[in-house]
């Protein structure tokens, strides 16, 4: 007869949680993805409009641009920096068709970082503006709304503050 220690038990009984535990943040991750893919009242899927607002405005990104998008998304880890980055990209690019530009300006990009990125990320960018002496007096207003404040109507919202 095989005889297990207490410690043979608790290793065994350590190991099923560690394993429920990393398989729920997995498949949480990718339910959050496939609900990204579901196409909403207008047809197109939220990742259906990041990839259309790319394509629509890659040819308006210069150099300084990209380098300074690169700058305010170092912080997320090498894991989800893609994500990030094709996330705030695409909002920043909405922006910049809404405003009807021809090329993406370091204004533009500050205020559609903003509003693509959850409040507790705004702290980074106010220090980071501050760094390179970016006055952040302008979007303040943008700041003061929260993420859910502009996520379903976010349009209506920066009308009503430009």
């Amino acid at each position: 007869m095989i005889y297990m220690s207490l410690f043979d038990n608790f290793l065994i009984v350590f190991w099923g949680f560690f394993m429920i535990g990393i398989m729920a943040i997995g498949g949480y991750f990718m339910f959050r993805k496939f609900l990204k893919q579901l196409p909403r009242q207008d047809g197109k899927s939220t990742m259906d409009w990041e990839i259309h607002y790319l394509e629509k405005t890659k040819h308006m990104w210069e150099d300084n641009e990209k380098n300074l998008l690169e700058e305010l998304v170092s912080p997320v880890p090498e894991l989800f920096r893609d994500v990030a980055r094709q996330k705030i990209a695409s909002k920043i690019g909405e922006v910049a068709l809404h405003k009807g530009l021809n090329k993406i300006n370091q204004e533009v990009l500050i205020e559609g970082y903003i509003l693509a990125t959850p409040k507790r990320d705004h702290k980074f960018l106010r220090k980071k503006l501050k760094q390179k002496e970016i006055d952040i007096e302008p979007y303040e207003e943008l700041f003061s709304l929260s993420k859910d404040d502009y996520r379903s109507n976010w349009q209506a919202q920066y009308k009503k503050n430009s």
